[in-house]
């Protein structure tokens, strides 16, 4: 193994403390909770509860303005946050959002520290991105004492979550971590993007009448999390390891025309069963 390198994971989130603590309980262990750097949006957010300690939590000021203003405005934080990460000594930045998880393959039997240190990366590397929704008609309403893959095993693959989240120097990152400006993607073949937003009906309805997310204009954000849920439980998904491969050859050929730095899947929404190996991961 080589010389492990110096990771630091950054966030920016309002009103996410369920995913936080989730996201810190599993990021920790795999690059070190005192390289986790949480920054909330608004000085009056209650802290995530951190059980290990060490995890750097910081309180801004809100920002303002619609929602996509607000989501430049984060992006562009963050992107600054990251640069200052990399002058304070950092190898690695990841930066995704707090409902995201990424899992090297577990055949691999190695942590994404471990992972990280031995690849080549340039500018940013992908994981191939699984959009995870409740399957209504195989699966039951969550269970807040288990994981989210031991219960939710369907997904969407979905190149909105094929992020460039892992870079290696400072970069402008685009809204939602989906592009780089300046840059091209490379999708990794052992690295997979868990987005869990849609993990569960009941918890997307609670979200639904959440009056600060609906006035930052969150609708169109649950509406998409909810179409996950329906596009999953209408399919009959597929499994196997063929589709992950065929999916990660169409993210990496084609590409819409007005965004030739982010991956697509030709339009068609593909639900798959995640491997029955990832299953206890996260």
């Amino acid at each position: 193994m080589d010389k492990l390198k110096k990771i630091a994971l950054i966030t920016r989130a309002r009103n996410d403390n369920f995913f936080l603590e989730r996201w810190m309980r599993y990021y920790g262990p795999q690059i070190g909770f005192e390289h986790i750097y949480i920054y909330l949006d608004g000085k009056d957010q209650l802290p995530p509860h951190d059980a290990s300690g060490k995890v750097h939590i910081e309180l801004c000021d809100r920002l303002s303005g619609s929602l996509r203003v607000m989501e430049h405005q984060r992006l562009k934080f963050l992107s600054e946050k990251a640069a200052e990460h990399f002058a304070a000594g950092y190898d690695i930045v990841i930066g995704c959002d707090a409902d995201e998880f990424i899992v090297v393959d577990p055949q691999l039997h190695l942590t994404l520290r471990e992972y990280l240190s031995a690849l080549k990366i340039k500018t940013s590397v992908s994981s191939l991105g699984f959009d995870v929704g409740q399957h209504k008609e195989l699966e039951a309403t969550f269970d807040y004492d288990k994981g989210f893959l031991a219960q939710r095993h369907y997904a969407l693959l979905a190149p909105d979550y094929t992020k460039p989240c892992i870079i290696n120097k400072p970069v402008q990152w685009g809204v939602g971590f989906h592009r780089i400006r300046g840059h091209n993607f490379h999708i990794d073949p052992n690295l997979y993007l868990f987005h869990f937003g849609a993990f569960d009906f009941e918890f997307l309805k609670q979200r639904c009448m959440n009056n600060d997310l609906i006035q930052q204009g969150w609708e169109k954000h649950l509406e998409m999390r909810t179409r996950t849920i329906s596009l999953i439980s209408q399919q009959e998904p597929v499994k196997g390891e063929a589709m992950l491969k065929r999916a990660r050859f169409i993210q990496k050929w084609f590409r819409p025309p007005y965004k030739w730095n982010r991956p697509s899947m030709l339009n068609k929404w593909v639900a798959v069963e995640i491997p029955p190996r990832f299953w206890e991961i996260v």
